[in-house]
């Protein structure tokens, strides 16, 4: 049997390239998308600036007659913690570009390499869910994150009938760049159990958004 294959879009470091290396090691194989060169011989590189809507297209064309398994995008930054009144303008638009439209236009763009039982996955935060929102501060990255939630549950909405499933995750608040050294969770322990879900979800059509143990997580 041939190896299943996954699209991670956002593997130049972080989440994204644990989750890239995690399923190389159970027998994927995996296309990952850094923003430039990047060697890995465990690892199909793509070079991809989500942002840029050019490459995004010839990305695209460049995929042409591939079929995945998975499609899983993962995009964040966080310009700090400011009240949101504070916050200047171009950042506002620069981090709801890249944490909220930029993935979105991403899933619309690759959707179609998606096999009809395939899964479409983005890496969100519950940071984004409104109703968990009882704590202040990092306003502006818990708005992107709530945007992002609400433009795919829009997207999920509009291709209901295409049988696909649809997964937003949250994977904890993990010891990377963005998630800083003070963060409880290691990437290489907690992306396995982001994996087990993505795994155990395949094939179950419509969107949920789930935490890394399969729990639910709050709209």
């Amino acid at each position: 049997m041939s190896p299943k294959q996954a699209l991670v879009v956002g593997a130049s470091r972080g989440l994204g390239l644990v989750l890239a290396r995690e399923l190389t090691s159970r027998g994927w194989h995996v296309i990952a998308t850094t923003r430039g060169d990047r060697p890995d011989d465990r690892l199909e590189i793509e070079t991809l600036e989500m942002t840029s809507t050019e490459q995004l297209a010839a990305l695209r064309e460049r995929l042409t007659g591939r079929r995945l398994d998975l499609l899983f995008v993962n995009a964040a930054i966080d310009r700090g913690n400011t009240p949101i009144g504070e916050v200047p303008t171009d950042v506002f638009t620069e981090v709801m570009v890249t944490n909220a439209l930029s993935p979105l236009r991403t899933v619309e763009a690759l959707s179609d390499l998606v096999a009809p039982d395939g899964t479409i996955a983005v890496m969100s935060s519950e940071q984004g869910s409104v109703s968990l929102n009882t704590e202040d501060g990092y306003e502006l990255y818990k708005a992107s994150k709530a945007a992002l939630n609400q433009l795919m549950r829009s997207y999920a909405t509009r291709t209901v009938e295409d049988g696909r499933t649809k997964l937003l995750i949250d994977p904890g608040h993990n010891h990377t760049r963005l998630g800083g050294p003070d963060a409880p969770l290691d990437p290489e322990k907690s992306i396995p159990e982001v994996v087990d879900v993505l795994e155990a979800e395949a094939r179950k059509p419509g969107l949920r958004f789930l935490d890394r143990h399969g729990e639910p997580v709050p709209w």
